[in-house]
């Protein structure tokens, strides 16, 4: 590969950076409590999970994972260790929540150790897996992950321009409507001027305290 060819892998490696995403979280949950994590994902985004549970006897856990219109993506009673995977279908608002059970008369029970490792983009796909499925050689796998990273890196832009477009439209709506509001409300002001002029002098006409 030619020097000039590295120094464009580095870059886009370097940018990708700031696209692919990998959370690693993890908290207690004690008996009978709700946890929620949210997260606003782009469209079309591929989005792995792995969680894992501490054992407590006689409690149970549920993972559900929904979008803002309350579709369930996943969803798991009993939870203890596994995976879940699901690939966005527009740019919304995403909940995973967590929700201990402990049956009433079982005692106080100890909380549990949640582990929760989120992937997306780029860093949740399995090029192992692809590469065998398509019969890839090592330098095809990294063209490949290469391809994805750069496209990742332009859809994201694309993402921010049309962002900056909206909120320009925005600022632009909100400065004229204030602009129109203005000017109406000016009027009023000198049509109510104007009418407190004539009614003051009709006053003092009929008063005969003016000519």
């Amino acid at each position: 590969m030619s020097p000039a060819s590295l120094i464009r892998s580095a870059a886009l490696l370097v940018a990708a950076s700031f696209v692919v995403q990998l959370d690693a979280l993890m908290f207690h949950l004690t008996p009978n409590q709700r946890k929620c994590l949210k997260e606003e994902i782009h469209k079309d985004v591929l989005v792995t999970g792995e969680y894992t549970l501490s054992e407590s006897p006689g409690q149970s856990a549920n993972l559900k994972v929904t979008d803002s219109k309350g579709h369930v993506l996943y969803n798991k009673d009993d939870a203890v260790k596994g995976k879940f995977a699901f690939t966005t279908e527009e740019y919304d608002m995403f909940e995973i929540c967590f929700e201990s059970h402990l049956p009433a008369g079982s005692g106080h029970g100890g909380d549990r150790e949640v582990s929760l490792t989120m992937k997306r983009g780029v860093e949740a796909k399995n090029y192992a897996d692809i590469a065998k499925a398509e019969k890839l050689k090592p330098m095809e796998v990294e063209l490949k992950k290469l391809e994805d990273l750069s496209e990742s890196v332009v859809n994201d832009f694309a993402y921010m321009r049309a962002r900056e477009e909206e909120m320009r439209d925005t600022n632009e709506s909100t400065h004229s409507r204030v602009l129109y509001f203005s000017i109406f409300s000016m009027c009023c002001l000198l049509g109510l001027a104007t009418w407190q002029v004539l009614y003051l002098r009709r006053y003092f006409k009929a008063k005969k305290l003016i000519e």
